[in-house]
């Protein structure tokens, strides 16, 4: 019997959900089908409701409806707890269990597919919004010597830094400072801000780029980014986007909802732009 599965979103007609999840389902064996779901705006319990009632096994979720996966779990992942949102539901009887696999999957991309070890590495990330909260706590997990977490509103991206230094296991040292008080060069700069979706440039200095370090954007398919183009006139030769992120955290929930993980190299050549 076919399993019934789907992305939620409003917009939704940009998702690439349907073809990785497809993609996946043929390189595995498995037996699903693989929808977009236009949620209306107010309407979400109502529009999942129903998708369970026709047999749904889980669905990924995008924007605007993370936080309101959120809410309507029954279940919460320490993953989707600590980010504050839900990228993925699985249904069992009246259960709704709820993951966040982003930051998961952004580690996964850097470490193993970008070759990026983030152990004793300074690691910057611009933004203190849901992307920077859910990615926190898998990239202190590999042991950075340093994470510094810099946004506009200085208040946020200390109260991430103290969430940060509240629920890691280990002793790295977490900071939340404004543009204008980062110090030094970093091995690693990560834009998750929103920035790269409306065209702009972070008031960054160049100088945050150490020799070697990867740039990399979380937005994907935008081409040279603002963020990117900057980092290229530093010198920085090692530029990514969000596109095998994306993979990666598609990755994860195939392989929470079906018990097998797929690789994700077909799929991040498939959906990869150059970045020109």
């Amino acid at each position: 019997m076919t399993d019934r599965y789907a992305v939620i979103g409003n917009p939704i007609e940009q998702s690439k959900s349907p073809l990785i999840h497809t993609t996946f389902a043929q390189v595995t064996g498995q037996d699903i089908d693989y929808i977009k779901v236009l949620g209306p705006l107010g309407g979400f319990a109502q529009t999942v409701d129903a998708f369970r009632a026709s047999g749904g096994r889980g669905m990924n979720v995008t924007a605007p409806f993370k936080l309101d996966a959120f809410a309507y779990a029954t279940d919460l992942a320490p993953s989707a707890q600590m980010a504050g949102a839900v990228n993925a539901m699985k249904f069992v009887g009246n259960k709704v269990y709820a993951e966040n696999f982003d930051g998961v999957g952004l580690v996964r991309d850097v470490v193993h597919n970008l070759g990026c070890d983030l152990q004793g590495r300074r690691v910057l990330i611009l933004g203190a919004g849901g992307a920077t909260r859910g990615a926190l706590l898998p990239l202190l997990v590999e042991q950075p010597s340093e994470l510094v977490i810099v946004n506009r509103t200085v208040a946020k991206a200390q109260e991430l830094a103290a969430l940060a230094q509240q629920h890691q296991t280990g002793q790295v040292p977490v900071l939340g400072v404004g543009y204008d008080v980062v110090q030094g060069a970093f091995d690693v700069v990560l834009n998750a801000s929103s920035s790269s979706l409306t065209g702009e440039l972070p008031p960054l200095s160049a100088s945050v780029f150490a020799p070697g370090c990867l740039a990399y954007d979380l937005t994907y398919g935008k081409g040279l980014t603002p963020f990117l183009q900057l980092a290229q006139q530093a010198g920085v030769t090692q530029l990514a986007d969000g596109v095998g992120m994306l993979a990666e955290q598609a990755a994860e929930a195939f392989a929470w909802w079906r018990g097998v993980r797929p690789d994700t190299a077909a799929v991040i050549a498939k959906l990869t732009v150059p970045l020109v």
